[in-house]
């Protein structure tokens, strides 16, 4: 197993190589999405775990658009 809180980056060369904070090299059998769907999930399960909303924003979060304008978000998760 990995700690995916300690991934520093992927890269893809054509193995999937994970480089931890340490600066150990892992190669992985999974794509680099697979890897980051995987992370993702691992860390929608903790924030759901302590009450806090999944994704970037919370519901009613204010997002600046490309264009400059506010608008509210949609509830992510």
């Amino acid at each position: 197993m990995i700690n995916a809180e300690l991934i520093e980056h992927l890269e893809v060369t054509p193995d999937t190589v994970v480089t931890m904070m340490g600066g150990q090299k892992f190669v992985v059998l999974e794509g680099a999405e697979e890897v980051v769907a995987r992370v993702v999930a691992y860390r929608r399960s903790v924030l759901s775990g302590v009450g806090l909303p999944c994704g970037p924003w919370g519901k009613g979060a204010q997002v600046e658009e490309a264009g400059g304008e506010r608008g509210e978000t949609a509830t992510h998760g």
